[in-house]
């Protein structure tokens, strides 16, 4: 049985809802009633069936609509997805991965055919039927990073591992936390990590930096991170700020729980074959206060986080105009009861 994939937008009317099995199977992200900034790599295997770990690459109900959305913010930005001129092997490798993986978990959706290097890609719910030579750019309507990222929910980095760092050299970004692609597009590791308060400081850049270069092909890994939004909408970029700033300073007790949205980012990390490159996919999803309470164990644990977060964290996320509004409305669904251990609601 195939996806039912909802018609919604994340801009203007902002329709986003998730249906009641898709908050059941929302990623998230603390396993205990405290939050600081560390590595937080797992290994990235397929997890249990009706989770967004089911898949290397989870597929949802917002499909169609986030890339009906990533459509527009490159219509009218095309610079969110760039790559740099060694980086086109890498894209390839994108492809080929993003493409059997998702043939494999979703073969009612999408279908991959190959002969040799003539192949054949069905994506059923964009409406795509292309035939293309592996390696050949100019039998692809863009070029491979671009015309598969086009197709794949998430943002996209692909990282060159050079001189004893990573390089941020290729990718597609539009469903970015404040972020910018156009600004970081060159950067090493540390550079586009330096605007983070605290870890620097915990070593935990160097750790993670040390992990992501000794990755092996045939084991990707993963984290959390998180913020948070008001109003679902995809696309915070600084380029766009001057559409989305002002939403913080329109949180009142009133509407918490329609407009404040929780942003959880599953980030994973692939050793790319004949590129060596590290592919870095961001996958975005959101989930309203309103429909994160509907679990009481999230609704008393994100009370707690959200009280007791550092201040430095709460100024980098940029949450502190409007915590102490959320943190009072989320209060009356905490009565101080014990949660239990882990990610999953009770």
């Amino acid at each position: 049985m195939g996806i039912n994939f909802k018609q919604e937008t994340f801009r203007d009317d902002f329709s986003f809802r998730n249906s009641p099995e898709q908050v059941r199977r929302f990623p998230f992200p603390f396993h205990e009633d405290g939050y600081m900034y560390s590595v937080n790599i797992e290994p990235h295997v397929p997890g249990a069936k009706n989770t967004v770990f089911e898949h290397l690459f989870d597929v949802d109900e917002h499909y169609v609509s986030e890339m009906h959305d990533r459509a527009l913010v490159l219509a009218e930005d095309p610079l969110r997805c760039q790559s740099l001129p060694h980086m086109t092997l890498a894209g390839w490798d994108t492809l080929e991965l993003l493409m059997t993986e998702k043939a494999k978990s979703y073969p009612e959706h999408f279908s991959l055919t190959r002969d040799g290097d003539k192949w054949h890609w069905v994506n059923r719910p964009l409406g795509i039927d292309d035939r293309f030579t592996f390696g050949d750019t100019s039998t692809l309507p863009y070029d491979p990073l671009e015309y598969i990222t086009r197709q794949s929910q998430g943002d996209f980095a692909v990282l060159d591992q050079r001189d004893g760092n990573l390089w941020m050299d290729a990718g597609i970004v539009t469903t970015q936390a404040d972020w910018s692609l156009d600004f970081d597009i060159g950067m090493n590791f540390f550079e586009w990590h330096a605007p983070v308060p605290l870890a620097h400081e915990m070593g935990v850049f160097k750790r993670a930096l040390k992990f992501l270069m000794a990755l092996q092909q045939g084991q990707p890994a993963r984290r959390h991170n998180w913020t948070m939004t008001i109003n679902p909408r995809l696309d915070t970029s600084p380029e766009n700020y001057h559409k989305w700033g002002t939403d913080r300073t329109t949180v009142t007790p009133e509407n918490v729980g329609d407009k404040v949205h929780l942003r959880v980012e599953i980030q994973m990390f692939f050793r790319l074959p004949r590129s060596n490159a590290l592919l870095f996919p961001i996958r975005c999803y959101l989930i309203k206060m309103d429909e994160l309470v509907t679990s009481p164990k999230w609704a008393r644990r994100f009370h707690r986080v959200l009280r007791d977060l550092p201040p430095e964290l709460a100024e980098y996320k940029g949450l502190v105009r409007y915590r102490p509004t959320v943190v009072e409305w989320l209060s009356k669904y905490d009565d101080g009861a014990p949660t239990s251990p882990g990610f999953g609601p009770d």
